[in-house]
């Protein structure tokens, strides 16, 4: 069933009428309260201009981290109010509770084309509990507070793979539509899962084969070449029978991968060469070795030139590619060279006509800190794990329930 969406909700009209909305504005803040990468806050801008130009009185969650147990002013919304207000260029109220007396006081007082922040969302333990008579509770308080003639826009794709109060609970209590960003997001990742044009290449690194493993078993059906990368290649050089030092390593999958590449030997593309160094650390000289002489006290952490040569190779005349996940520690930049070459390539095939998505997360922060073009990709996810779950073929409840 096709998901209703924001210009379904416009045309019916918003004007005067509360409007809650679930952003993901998870962004990473330092202890001074500067945030460093604002990618998500400025993707949620479009939807929420959209609503209060046009009237609404809009009502906004979200969360940021994962507090235990209550508030904690560590995990405050208010540096993400202020640079959400700068983007939107609007003031943007924070609520100082979630539900509670001055969240209602606020609401209450917002008047045609406002737009009010509650704080954390998590704060609140009912929006993450596995009671749904909990977690109702939670959504009927958020639902008092755009009244009975509101409506709910699931507009934060990174939660969508959660059923929690914000994301799930609440469609069940108003209309319900898509945002810009979750209709986006779904009409991509529809694509790479159903019309694929070929070649189609897929681009996976990180630390553990564990979180990609669903995602791999999937995608090796349906790729002509999946390249790996990142901390988890360790697994799979072992798998072979290589020795990779002190590099990271899941002893207790190497049995998976070595049935991955038995399956999907002709798919799954493997470093030739890797960057060592003798430490993690920023500071620790680099050094380049074949990918099965990795010397013993010495761990891998970025993919060799040589790798990066081949996986162009391989990405340069690619139609779809999907890429999540670094190919090194790109944080530090002696480390940094090999998540930029695969990322140039994709941003070859993606100028020669070709589909390229960036799987959020830790690649579309990697896009950011080494300088490249937000678009030289066709799209960058802002949901790692949402994304993830949907090409693994598994339901997610924020999407099922936007469209009953």
């Amino acid at each position: 069933m096709a998901l209703k969406s924001l210009s379904d909700l416009l045309s019916e009209g918003v004007d005067g009428r509360g409007v809650l909305v679930r952003s993901d504005l998870n962004v990473p803040v330092d202890d001074d309260g500067n945030i460093s990468d604002p990618g998500r806050i400025i993707a949620s801008v479009p939807t929420l201009k959209a609503l209060a130009d046009a009237g609404a009185k809009v009502v906004v969650t979200a969360h940021l981290g994962r507090p235990k147990g209550g508030p904690d002013p560590k995990y405050s919304l208010a540096p993400v109010a202020t640079a959400l207000g700068e983007h939107l260029g609007r003031h943007v109220q924070l609520a100082g509770d979630v539900v509670g007396t001055d969240a209602l006081a606020r609401a209450e007082g917002l008047t045609d084309g406002d737009v009010l922040l509650l704080e954390n969302i998590r704060f609140d333990e009912r929006e993450t509990s596995k009671d749904d008579a909990e977690r109702l509770k939670l959504a009927k308080a958020l639902v008092e507070l755009v009244g009975d003639d509101g409506a709910f826009v699931s507009d934060g794709f990174g939660v969508v793979h959660r059923k929690q109060a914000s994301v799930y609970d609440v469609a069940t209590l108003l209309p319900h539509y898509a945002g810009n960003l979750v209709a986006a997001e779904v009409e991509v990742l529809r694509q790479l899962t159903s019309s694929t044009e070929r070649p189609y290449a897929v681009v996976l690194g990180g630390s553990k084969v564990s979180d990609k493993l669903a995602v791999i078993e999937n995608l090796a059906t349906k790729a002509d070449s999946l390249i790996i990368g990142g901390g988890m290649c360790f697994t799979f050089l072992a798998a072979q029978g290589v020795s990779v030092g002190s590099s990271l390593l899941q002893e207790e999958m190497i049995d998976t991968c070595r049935q991955l590449l038995e399956d999907f030997g002709d798919v799954i593309h493997l470093p030739v060469d890797i960057v060592v160094a003798e430490k993690f650390a920023a500071d620790s000289p680099p050094e380049t070795v074949a990918a099965d002489k990795i010397p013993d006290g010495k761990m891998g952490l970025d993919i060799g030139p040589e790798s990066v040569k081949r996986f162009t190779a391989l990405l340069s005349n690619a139609k779809t590619v999907f890429w999540n996940g670094p190919m090194g520690v790109f944080e530090f930049p002696a480390f940094a060279a090999g998540t930029k070459g695969v990322a140039e390539a994709i941003v070859t095939a993606t100028g020669k006509g070709g589909f390229s998505v960036v799987g959020g997360g830790d690649s579309a922060a990697a896009v950011r800190q080494l300088g490249l073009p937000d678009d030289g990709f066709s799209h960058i996810s802002t949901g790692g794990g949402a994304s993830l779950e949907y090409l693994e073929g598994k339901e997610l409840p924020g999407i099922q329930i936007l469209e009953s």
